[in-house]
């Protein structure tokens, strides 16, 4: 079987069946930018200059109508950015076990890690940047490679689009939240 010619990049948006999740693609479809990759990079900036611009009366406050204070949202994208890092891992290696949904609100109950938000936000840089370092070191015929996550199939490009995705949503909300907007160097 021959692969299939690139429209592009690697890194590209994923076509429409490498997604099965209508809102995964909502989140995709919220990002500019074609290359996933180059979005990752300016998301770790975008999320150093928020989190330096944050109060701690902000980190730990409660903003309603929200039931998570900052600090456990940079605690959720942390955890999630785990288990994308994982599914994109396992799937990239061809690995064809259907792989299980997590439950959020399971980990943000239980709040093993919460601690000190310098912290969350340099575990969460470093997944982020795992997860980059993966991506550039897959072949490109891999970034193809099609997985099942809760029986809907899913490829290693479409995974990395939808972290991207779910972390600028997170991003955003606490902008909002806190009424800080981070400026992006030209270009990000």
């Amino acid at each position: 079987m021959r692969p299939r010619p690139s429209s592009g990049p690697v890194s590209r948006r994923p076509a429409d069946d490498e997604i099965s999740v209508d809102d995964h693609r909502d989140l995709i479809e919220r990002l500019r930018g074609d290359c996933v990759l180059k979005i990752f990079q300016q998301q770790s900036f975008w999320l150093c200059e928020l989190a330096s611009s944050l109060s701690t009366e902000q980190i730990d406050r409660l903003h309603s109508p929200y039931t998570w204070t900052i600090r456990q949202v940079v605690e959720h994208c942390a955890d999630a950015e785990r288990v994308f890092g994982d599914r994109m891992m396992r799937i990239a290696a061809g690995d064809q076990t259907d792989l299980p949904a997590w439950d959020e609100n399971a980990y943000a109950a239980s709040r093993f890690g919460l601690g000190n938000f310098g912290h969350l936000v340099t575990e969460l840089g470093f997944l982020r940047e795992a997860n980059a370092l993966l991506l550039r070191r897959i072949g490109p015929r891999v970034w193809d490679n099609r997985g099942k996550v809760d029986g809907k199939s899913v490829t290693v490009r479409g995974l990395a689009w939808v972290a991207a995705g779910h972390l600028a949503h997170h991003l955003r909300i606490i902008e909002d939240r806190c009424g800080v907007t981070v400026k992006m160097p030209p270009g990000g």
